[in-house]
């Protein structure tokens, strides 16, 4: 797993700022009401010979928002390579306290970085957006890597700050798992190489139970492994469990589409793009990794996540346009396109899911469609829901961690797209509305008691450019918003 960089909380002491190597950074208060800058910056401006002042009265300063920095190279003063200059209320939100820690992420690059935080509010989120914008996966680049730096903050308060940045710190560690994972090429990230990373978070406290396909075919999920049937990497369902609730409660099912490489099998893929298809199972990464952040938190609450792990490739067992296979649930499935086979998978993990844990409500994630990029491009993800409270509280949770997500319609006329002359449904209804009739389809393997959420991954789970808290390419969407939606609505009250 790629490395953290180095936290550190530490007391204040500006006698020895004037030695720190590296890079310092201070935050100028914006505040409507500030009255005059704190003493660090004043020190600061001391040492550096008015260096602050003259910054603050800059073009360039001047055209910065909140949450951005401007960066001071070879300042006169102190031993400091830069200092960052942060424009920052000291009372700033917890959004922007994290915006700015990514911004001085960026800014700082490898070297090592002193913050003199002081007193600044929601400083656990500084520390927080300063992890999750430093990731780099470099497990595969054979130069020489120097080695990152630490991020120091020196507060008032080194307890506080600590005891508040714990849970964080689980936070970012399963979005950097997901991240991961969703990054690794489909020669390392084999279905097997998967299901052993996820057998290997036992060493956090969960449960983690790896079903084979010979177990499969007795289970009759014959959905699931036709995807996978004409590959060599055998396919395999993986199921994580947190048992941190009240003892015999129902739980949160967590379903992820883990499709290793997806090459569209028989109905091929164009080439041009078709290697970053070892992103297609950033479902099961999101999922993966959420699991983990719950354990790492002790999250008090009963969640299982059951990923379906299979390489779509086309070959001479590769199932074929036209087959029809019975699922799980014993519906039958005429597959017209076998690179619609993401909700192949799902469909026979999410009838298991419901089969063997009975869970209080159930949320799927997938890379599932093509047409959920061109709705929403790369800034939101799609949810689809049969319950509206339930919809609600995954969007509220998405929200409040500012990652994209918008409700989507489902209906009966899409449904009516999925109708099959030899089946009881097609895998596909056609281009117009593909991210729908989709959903329209998982929803079928879903029991009309049981609230349920779809989210369509496709255009968030791998974005081109520089994301606030990310950089580009994969980001881990899902396991901030999903860690959120666990504590609001299903983690136990204490008595």
């Amino acid at each position: 797993m790629t490395e953290f960089r180095e936290i550190r909380f530490e007391p204040i002491d500006l006698n020895t700022v004037s030695t720190h190597s590296g890079h310092l950074a201070v935050f100028v208060d914006t505040s409507d009401d500030a009255q005059g800058q704190s003493g660090i910056v004043q020190r600061i401006d001391r040492l550096t010979r008015g260096l602050i002042e003259r910054a603050a009265q800059s073009v360039a300063w001047n055209k910065l928002a909140d949450g951005e920095c401007l960066r001071l190279n070879s300042p006169a003063g102190v031993n400091a390579e830069a200092i960052h200059l942060m424009r920052l209320p000291r009372r700033a939100s917890r959004d922007l306290a994290r915006q700015a820690g990514a911004a001085l992420a960026r800014s700082v690059g490898d070297a090592e970085l002193t913050v003199l935080a002081g007193r600044q509010r929601n400083i656990a989120e500084i520390a927080f957006g300063l992890m999750l914008r430093s990731y780099a996966f470099t497990d595969h680049k054979t130069a020489d890597q120097d080695d990152s730096g630490a991020f120091t903050l020196m507060v008032d308060n080194v307890d506080s700050a600590v005891s508040k940045f714990i849970p964080l710190a689980a936070v970012a560690e399963g979005v950097f798992f997901t991240r991961d994972l969703t990054n690794e090429p489909a020669n390392v990230l084999t279905t097997t190489e998967f299901a052993n990373r996820l057998k290997s978070l036992e060493e956090a406290g969960l449960a983690v139970e790896i079903i084979d396909e010979d177990q499969m075919a007795t289970l009759g999920m014959n959905a699931l492994l036709c995807v996978g049937q004409g590959s060599v990497a055998p396919s395999k369902m993986v199921v994580m469990r947190w048992n941190g609730g009240v003892e015999g409660e129902a739980p949160l099912a967590l379903v992820g589409k883990g499709v290793v490489f997806d090459t569209g099998g028989i109905s091929l893929k164009p080439a041009g793009g078709m290697e970053e298809m070892t992103m297609d199972m950033g479902g099961a990464g999101v999922v993966a990794g959420t699991m983990l952040t719950l354990a790492r938190r002790g999250a008090a609450a009963n969640v299982v996540g059951l990923v379906g792990l299979v390489e779509n490739m086309p070959s001479g067992n590769a199932t074929r346009p036209g087959d029809v296979v019975t699922s799980m649930k014993g519906d039958t499935i005429e597959v017209i396109n076998t690179d619609a086979e993401g909700r192949l998978v799902l469909a026979d993990v999410l009838w298991y899911a419901q089969e063997t844990f009975a869970p209080a409500a159930v949320v799927d994630l997938a890379t599932l469609t093509g047409a959920c990029i061109i709705a929403l491009g790369h800034e939101n993800a799609a949810v689809f829901s049969n319950d509206d409270v339930f919809a609600n509280a995954l969007l509220r949770a998405a929200e409040r961690e500012q990652e994209g997500a918008w409700r989507m319609p489902l209906g009966k006329s899409y449904d009516d797209l999925l109708k099959s002359p030899i089946a009881d449904m097609k895998n596909i209804g056609g281009r117009p509305a593909g991210a729908i009739t989709a959903a329209q389809f998982l929803q079928r393997f879903v029991k009309n008691d049981v609230p349920w959420a779809h989210i369509d991954i496709a255009g968030v789970a791998r974005v081109p450019k520089d994301l606030p808290l990310s950089p580009k390419g994969c980001t881990g969407w899902g396991v901030m918003t999903l860690n959120r939606l666990v504590a609001e609505r299903f983690e136990t009250e204490e008595d």
